[in-house]
């Protein structure tokens, strides 16, 4: 699997965004707050952005025409 530059830099930065993410949920709560708790709102917000970037790395959202679209693009280009 051959990644272009841009890529594997959006790749370490998903990477990156996860490890904060992780950071964050697994981070025990102040002594002021009851303590004992873990997970955030911050965290999960952080795990969506970093499995999105992830997705949008490896190329996964990359736009792919079907064969019914090519061909009307075939037809219709004459």
């Amino acid at each position: 699997m051959s990644l272009q530059p841009l890529r594997l830099v959006e790749l370490l930065a998903a990477v990156m965004i996860l490890g904060a993410g992780i950071w964050l949920y697994r981070r025990p709560a102040p002594a002021t707050e009851g303590g004992g708790s873990y997970g955030s709102q911050g965290a999960v917000i952080l795990f969506v952005i970093a499995v999105i970037l992830g997705i949008h790395a490896l190329g996964g959202l990359e736009y792919h025409p079907s064969q019914a679209e090519l061909e009307y693009i075939q037809e219709h280009s004459r």
